[in-house]
Formats: structure tokens, sequence, C-alpha cells
């Protein structure tokens, strides 16, 4: 039997995440996007659909490549303004009872220790519901709003990433016993003290003493995931991830980044199957081919193509505002998303600059976008999964949240007559949903399963 397809709902705390211009459709609450009662009724509709989880985006800097402005990502709503993913999860998790949710946190701006005790406060609130999206940041002016003097290069965001991972493993695993919390009412001791540990750490870029100030929850380290598609993202990935984003347009590159991703897990110890690999999904759908095409009509109608290129020029590094329409563009190295520089600049997609123009303007353009009636849908979503060893999909809404409704009420049922989606939820963690069988906790393949008890079997040889 083929085994079956997740789904995330892919949101941003923001007006304008990845479909620019449709906050305009009259039927879109995109703009409810600061109101609580949004974000409720998104999660209970998830949930309602049995989606692992509702994905949170998030950029701690502004779109400013394009033109060399921020001016054109802030008239358009484009990704600012946007809030902070964490604080919404709470509302969500206290109306809903098994939705996962993955929040964005880059490790490059701020020190591991904060995000360590809210992530775990989370979990705990959460009773095992958290991943945490580790991002490096791709824009400049984010370095600027932290303190730093100038952007982080690529390269050296992953060491520090590195580090921060160890840190917090260090943190989630290790400080703290597995039987340290006794809650013993006899005694008056809710806590043993010789179970719980500084960490000591002092490294190239943190010096962490601890103890981690929160107990463990039930799944100790929140499920990682990821999404870096350079070779440098990849190796993280494969060191790191549970779950992985990957981003290319083409039916083939994603099955060539799956099959590499697959390969370095292996080769990492971890094991073939040790991450879920997610593309990104634009769907539209109808319960007629005359509903379906005057949908996309109207995605297509309010398109701003302008913002897409302000999206990609943040993202690339590459100003296509500036760009001479018919030359080749170039991979230099620019330090935002290498992954999506290198995808227009090298080997067989590489492209002219009003190539990628042309390609920004129609979301038909992109292989991942499915249209039609649920069968139409599900056809080529299996078709898709088939082709590339993907394990699922993050959904990309064109309006909120006709684009969810439509995938839980006629996209859903559908999968599930073909045995390609759950009809219950069974997991009590998010862990558990995404590897069943495998328990809570990070498996013992995986690099922080190293640091549990560490710090007690240190004092012990004291």
């Amino acid at each position: 039997m083929s085994r079956q397809i997740h789904f995330n709902g892919f949101e941003m705390n923001t007006v304008s995440h990845i479909n620019h211009g449709l906050w305009r459709h009259p039927q879109n609450r995109r703009t409810e996007y600061t109101d609580l009662e949004y974000w409720t009724d998104t999660a209970k509709l998830l949930e309602r659909g049995l989606f692992d989880a509702v994905f949170l985006a998030d950029v701690v800097g502004t779109y400013d490549t394009y033109g060399g402005s921020r001016d054109h990502a802030v008239e358009r709503g484009l990704q600012v303004p946007n809030n902070d993913p964490y604080l919404l999860v709470p509302a969500m998790a206290a109306v809903t009872e098994h939705l996962g949710f993955a929040v964005t946190f880059s490790t490059t701006y701020e020190p591991p220790f904060g995000n360590a005790r809210r992530l775990s406060t989370l979990d705990h609130l959460t009773k095992g519901r958290i991943a945490w999206n580790v991002v490096t940041g791709y824009l400049p002016d984010a370095a600027r709003n932290f303190g730093l003097g100038e952007h982080v290069r690529h390269d050296d965001r992953y060491d520090i990433a590195e580090e921060f991972l160890e840190v917090s493993y260090k943190l989630w695993e290790g400080s703290w016993d597995a039987g340290a919390v006794v809650r013993d009412a006899g005694r008056g001791v809710y806590t043993e003290a010789s179970g719980v540990h500084e960490i000591g750490h002092r490294g190239r870029f943190f010096t962490v003493n601890g103890p981690h100030l929160s107990e463990p929850s039930l799944q100790r380290t929140p499920v990682i995931y990821q999404a870096g598609s350079s070779g440098r993202g990849k190796d993280f990935a494969a060191q790191h991830a549970e779950a992985v984003f990957v981003r290319s347009q083409t039916v083939a590159q994603v099955a060539a980044d799956v099959a590499d991703l697959r390969e370095r897990t292996e080769a990492a110890g971890r094991g073939r199957h040790a991450v879920r690999v997610l593309a990104g999904l634009n769907l539209v759908l109808g319960e007629t081919e005359a509903e379906v095409a005057r949908k996309v009509q109207e995605v297509v109608r309010l398109r701003d193509v302008e913002g897409h290129l302000v999206h990609f020029g943040g993202s690339s590094g590459i100003d296509l505002r500036s760009a001479e329409t018919d030359e080749y563009l170039q991979y230099v190295g620019r330090d935002h998303s290498e992954s999506m520089e290198a995808e227009f600049t090298r080997g067989p997609n590489r492209k002219k600059a009003h190539e990628i123009i042309d390609t920004l303007s129609d979301p038909r353009n992109s292989e991942f976008f499915v249209a039609g009636t649920p069968e139409q849908v599900a056809d080529r979503i299996e078709e898709i999964v088939d082709a590339t060893d993907l394990d699922g999909f993050n959904i990309v809404q064109f309006t909120s949240p006709e684009t969810f409704t439509d995938v839980v009420e006629l996209l859903v049922p559908e999968l599930q007559r073909r045995g390609r989606y759950r009809r219950s939820y069974t997991e009590r963690t998010l862990r558990e949903r995404l590897f069943p069988g495998a328990g809570p906790l990070l498996p013992d393949t995986h690099p922080g399963a190293a640091y549990r008890g560490a710090f007690s079997r240190q004092e012990s040889t004291v």
C-alpha cells in the first residue's frame, strides 16, 4: 500500500506571505492577520482536515534588494508588517487537541538560551505538538536590526547555527535528568537538585552556563524543521533536521533534492528515511471545471507581479529591476539564499532576467501549481509524490481560508478514499505523528540524543 501523504498549512503572521496581491481578493481574510480569531479559526479548520501542523514562516528584516529600497515591499504588504509567530501558538493550541505548530526562529541574531526556554514552554503548553523551523536568515537589514555592523555571510551563518543547535541540545537533553522531577509532596521536594546540571558551554559564538530553566517537556527537543537547499544547508539538514522543506519549482529538481537528502542522512548514520521531506504546493480546487477556471482567472488577475520580483530579490539578492533583460544572470555569491540565487544562474535552469520575470508573472508556470477538481488534484498530487519520493506538502493559500477550506472539504476526502491520507489522529506528539512508533523523544541516531545524561556522567567522574 502506498504511504500516506502529510499536509502542513503554510502560514505567516503577515498580510502577504507567498502569493502577493491576493490580499485584495474580496473573499480573502488576510488583512485580519492581527485578529486572534483569524488564527484560532485557521487552527480549528486545519485540525478538522487532520493536517500535521500549521507551519509559521518568519523573517526579521525587509525585502530591500529590488530597486535598492524596501519601499516596494512596504507598499505591497510583502511580509511587512509582520508579527511574531511564537505568540500565536498558545491561542491556537487552546482551541485544538492534535494540530502541531512549526514555528520559525533564526539562529543568527539572538543567543540560544531564551529560545530554548520559549520552545520548552510551548511544548509543555501544547503537550508535545511543537516543531522549530531552524533558519539562518538571509535579509541584510535583519543583521542591522540586531546590532550587527554587517550582513553575516552565508557559510558563517551555518557555523553559528551548528553551535546554536549544540547549545540547545545540551539544554533540552542534558541539563535535566529524566528522573529529576519527583513532585514528592511528603518530603516537600519538587525536583531532585542532583538531577539538574549546568551545561558549561564555552564556544566560538556562545557562552551558556545553564542550567536550563524549564523542566523536560514531552518531546524535550522540539521536532527540528529546516528549509536550506544549498550544499551547506543540506549538510546541516542531514545532521539535524527531522522535516525538510525543499523549494525548487520543478518536479525533476525536487526529486533530485529528495534523493540527495536521503543519501546524506544515510551517510550521517541516521537512516535513509530519518527526515520527512515536504515541498510547497499552490492549490486551486473546485467542484467543477468551470468553477476551477473562474478561480484560476481570479488568481492570475490579482497577482502582483512586481511584488513577486521584490520577493525574489530579497531571497536571491538579485535586483531584476536593474538587470539587463537579455543577459543571463550570474552567480556571484550574494549571501542571501544561496540555493535561490543558484537555481536560476547555474545549470540547465539558468535564465535571462526577462525569462525569470516571465516565469514569476504567472503562478501556472510552476510545476507545483495544481488546479482542478478533487479527483484531478488528487491524481496530480499522487503523481508528484510517486515521482519525487516526497513525504508531503506545505499547502500555500491563495485566499484565506478558502484554499484551506477547499482542501479540507474537497481534497482530503478524496485522498482518504485512495488510502493516501489519515482518517484520524492516533498519536500523542508531533514527532510520533511524523514517525509512528518511534516515541516522543529524539531517536538515538540523532546527534542531540548524545547529550542525554551527559552532564550527570561528567559530574560523577569529577
